[in-house]
């Protein structure tokens, strides 16, 4: 009786709430058109098959027949463009039969989590007003209870909370504020962080936490943050009688008829329509406009999320971090669990996406830059319908429609390789050539420069030079000389027993090459490996052609102290601030005049490179140049961590994100970030983490430190983030910091006084003035006219 009695009190919530906000049934011939919100565009115009995509429709329309849903509106783009959109089948067969349209509103229920709750919270995020790492009880004390007070945002948006799926529904009979107050008296069923557990009640927290900072309720903070900048027009919760006559309904309950506009979820319905988990309503065109704008970020153009989020923040969002294997998840995003049917057989593992109970679904390729949207109601109208099979047979059809990237070449950078080869090998040619490269040295095609040179007419490659980290790249020591298992060749180290090529070495060699990814920073060692091969060429009497490739880092700023002649060393082989600003070939060309070197040498050039290019900005696949440089981003940071590399701080070598992270046993990451923060260093924030390195001086060690996120990289000073830094360390941690072995990455006497002495951080870069105009008038002679601004 008690079971009975509770069903009944749901079923006469739902229906006072049907009338209570007027959806007591659809405005007959009520149709109001929502116009596209996507740019458009034709199937063969974004290089998909439009025969591929026609066999979308049949799976579709034979799923209809079966009865497995009633009807579908599905949409395919790609480079944020929509490019095929069916709606097929009916809306609605109960109690008449409307057939379905492309403006049909859909209840997208667990579509919520990612779209509208996950995605304020980046924004909030975004804004500074909150961490990942922040535990939510500092923002909701009230929460704490029963273990709960460990929990952390980014463990609730990964579903890694140790929280029940579901709590009872009796906890939400009396409304919200009672339904939060049952959650926040919850006990974990799993420590946090263990595990992976998809639950309801983590996103209707987060839902909370997003009210709590935003000051609106949730359904107000996500339109204003997410829906209104993204042109979602027809997104909301709660959607009002004027749109009934294109909601597509749910399911039939018994006394109140077909529904249609009041959220299906029941935990949701009870606690007024607005959770963070569901309740959020859109169609196509809506969630069309949101993968547009999240796959333009990841493309890099931070136009395209409008100020909702910069492209660092969005590849945020969809990183799966360390999470394990089958419960791979991104900030709100599913990306490899047992609920990822919408992947398909041909998407890749680093595509995204969710679904929602009612039929609805989105997966994001960022590989192919395609999306697939499909949208069903398969509750209506016998509350059944197995849609799983469905989405994936969509999204392998999907998928397989790639056919070619008819973009316009998306950098026109070429590198020396590429210019060399459009040469016919040039100075190469009738010559027994010895090339100093690794894994990065590759034609913009992605071929190796071992290869390419090997199969050139007329060239003879006799011999290999390798630097720092193996001719692959993948070691992290001292290297032997070896023999490429691919090639024969004989590979001479230039990172073991000697740094610099012998003369039995050269033997046999006519002319050398140099073909290596710099990062551009001081202390990266291929630039002293090509001082080194350039001293040795000039001794045996060879030329040397270098290949250039861009700096990684810009070729504009110039910042850091100039190394004193007093630490000339292989991390500081040449009078160079720690941020340069210069290309190999043009770091050649300055080495061989101001060390009177006088190697033969020939610069090739890159070709369509700009100094104000960074990486992501030239087309060119990132190839990681070293073990623990896998990202631009780190790039950027290296100049400044790698500063402070020596000393005795983890600095995420041996984590999933080296150089984005410091730490020590002896930091207390609250007070270190707290110190950080107040620096207000441009474009940089800290936030406190620990974290235990597998490798280096605290290996296994848990270490208290900060996450450095840049949040403008316009904006971000990485030498200025070095000096605050150890400022911070010298200050807080006196003495358990360890700075002795500073003063050889620094290599500036001035510069280390000072940071010693405790000197304001605005004082210490007047120190550099001088040797920086210096070294620009001496950087000026050397630059490659082919590169401007």
């Amino acid at each position: 009786m008690l079971m009975v009695a509770r069903c009944c009190t749901i079923r006469l919530t739902r229906l006072v709430l049907l009338l209570v906000l007027g959806f007591a049934g659809p405005e007959p011939g009520r149709m109001v058109a929502a116009a596209p919100q996507a740019p458009e565009a034709t199937p063969e115009q974004v290089g998909l098959d439009p025969a591929k995509l026609d066999a979308i429709e049949t799976a579709l329309r034979e799923a209809i027949a079966r009865e497995a849903i009633p009807g579908a509106v599905v949409g395919v783009g790609r480079f944020g463009k929509l490019a095929y959109v069916k709606a097929l089948g009916d809306r609605a067969v109960q109690p008449d039969r409307e057939p379905m349209t492309r403006d049909t509103i859909f209840d997208l229920a667990s579509l919520t989590k990612p779209i509208a709750t996950a995605s304020s919270i980046l924004s909030l995020i975004h804004e500074g007003k909150l961490k990942t790492t922040d535990r939510v009880a500092d923002h909701l004390p009230e929460f704490a209870p029963h273990g709960k007070e460990v929990i952390t945002v980014d463990q609730l948006l990964r579903h890694r909370a140790g929280l029940i799926a579901d709590n009872p529904l009796e906890d939400y009979e009396h409304g919200p504020e009672a339904a939060w107050k049952a959650i926040c008296d919850l006990t974990p069923i799993h420590p946090p962080g263990e595990r992976f557990v998809y639950t309801d009640v983590g996103f209707i927290v987060l839902g909370k936490l997003v009210e709590k900072l935003d000051g609106r309720p949730l359904d107000q903070a996500a339109a204003a943050r997410v829906f209104g900048p993204l042109g979602m027009s027809d997104a909301r919760f709660n959607p009002d009688q004027t749109l009934q006559g294109r909601i597509a309904p749910t399911e039939e309950e018994r006394g109140v008829g077909v529904v249609r506009g009041v959220v299906h979820d029941p935990r949701a319905r009870l606690m007024g329509g607005v959770a963070g988990h569901a309740g959020l309503f859109g169609t196509v065109d809506d969630l069309a406009a949101y993968a547009s704008a999240l796959t333009g970020l990841l493309r890099g153009e931070a136009q395209a999320g409008r100020g909702w989020l910069t492209p660092e923040e969005a590849r945020t969002m969809i990183d799966p971090a360390d999470t394990p294997p089958n419960q791979r998840r991104g900030l709100g995003w599913d990306i490899s669990t047992p609920y990822s049917s919408p992947r398909g057989d041909l998407f890749g593992p680093a595509s995204f996406g969710h679904t929602g109970f009612t039929g609805t679904s989105v997966w994001i390729d960022p590989e192919s830059d395609l999306f697939v949207i499909l949208l069903t109601s398969r509750l209506h109208p016998r509350n059944r319908g197995n849609i799983n099979p469905i989405r994936s047979q969509v999204a392998t059809l999907a998928a397989s429609a790639v056919i070619s990237d008819p973009r316009p070449d998306p950098g026109p950078v070429a590198c020396g390789i590429d210019r060399l080869l459009l040469q016919g090998g040039g100075p190469l040619v009738g010559k027994r050539v010895g090339l100093v490269t690794n894994h990065t040295g590759r034609t913009r095609d992605g071929r190796a420069t071992i290869d390419a040179l090997r199969h050139l007419p007329g060239v003879d490659l006799v011999a290999l030079f390798s630097p720092e980290h193996g001719i692959r790249g993948e070691v992290d020591r001292e290297v032997d000389d070896g023999r490429d298992e691919r090639t024969g060749l004989p590979i001479f180290s230039l990172y073991g027993k000697t740094r610099k090529p012998t003369p039995e070495s050269l033997k046999g060699v006519e002319i050398l090459v140099y073909d290596l990814q710099d990062i551009g920073t001081r202390f990266y060692t291929y630039i002293s490996t090509l001082k080194l091969v350039m001293k040795a060429a000039a001794e045996a009497g060879l030329p040397l052609v270098v290949l250039d490739r861009p700096n990684p880092i810009g070729g504009v700023e110039v910042a850091g102290p100039v190394r004193d002649p007093r630490f000339d060393s292989f991390i500081a082989c040449h009078a160079l601030p720690v941020r340069h600003g210069m290309t190999v070939g043009e770091l050649a060309r300055m080495f061989n005049e101001e060390d009177q070197i006088g190697t033969d040498l020939t610069v090739i050039p890159c070709q369509g490179w700009r100094r104000s290019m960074l990486w992501d900005q030239t087309g060119l696949e990132w190839v990681n140049p070293s073990p623990n440089m896998r990202s631009l981003t780190e790039a950027l940071l290296y100049p400044g961590v790698g500063l402070l590399e020596a000393t005795n701080l983890a600095t995420g070598r041996g984590t999933d994100t080296p150089f984005e992270r410091i730490g020590a046993p002896w930091i207390e990451p609250r007070r270190l970030a707290r110190a950080l923060n107040d620096l207000k260093l441009p474009g940089v924030v800290f936030v406190p983490i620990r974290f235990t390195p597998s490798e280096r001086q605290y290996a296994g060690e848990t270490c208290g430190g900060v996450f450095l996120q840049i949040t403008n990289r316009d904006q971000f000073e990485p030498i200025s983030l070095a000096i605050g830094l150890a400022i911070v360390l010298n200050r807080l941690y006196p003495r358990q910091w360890d700075s002795t072995k500073l003063q050889g990455m620094v290599a500036h006497q001035a510069t280390l006084e000072a940071i010693s002495q405790g000197r304001d951080l605005a004082q210490i870069p007047r120190l550099w003035d001088d040797d920086l105009d210096e070294f620009q008038a001496r950087r000026a002679r050397f630059l490659i006219s082919g590169y401007v601004e």
